[in-house]
């Protein structure tokens, strides 16, 4: 897959479009108003959820700039009633969103990974 550039308009054909109409399976971990969490198909860690904001954002720019102030905090509070629930507030856990190519983004859809249940080690190597 080819990074994302984040300052294109949003494709409502990406993959996390498909998964939140229901046109693509997966094992949905968390749902709300604002947001919709599932297991990553390609786990990184022993949890690896994906948490994605409801509304059509391609990336945390995109979203803090233009969601609500209830989307925002919906979202947010989202992330961390999952990581309580999943037992990851202690020992820690990491919340990762890539934006854009530097970051390897490859889906133009915002979402956070939230990632535990073992030692992370460095996020970035020296």
């Amino acid at each position: 897959m080819t990074p994302v550039d984040p300052t294109l308009p949003y494709d409502d054909q990406n993959i996390f479009a498909k998964i939140l109409r229901g046109e693509i399976p997966c094992t949905k971990v968390y749902e709300d108003e604002w947001a919709f969490a599932f297991l990553d198909i390609n786990p990184q860690a022993p949890e690896h959820i994906l948490v994605v904001p409801k509304g059509p954002y391609v990336s945390w720019d995109d979203f803090s700039l233009t969601a609500s102030a209830e989307e925002i905090a919906g979202f947010i509070r989202a992330v961390g009633k999952i990581a309580r629930e999943k037992g990851l507030v202690e020992p820690g856990y990491r919340a990762i969103a890539n934006i854009g190519p530097n970051s390897g983004q490859l889906v133009p859809h915002l979402h956070v990974h939230i990632c535990g249940g073992r030692p992370l080690g460095r996020m970035i190597p020296e």
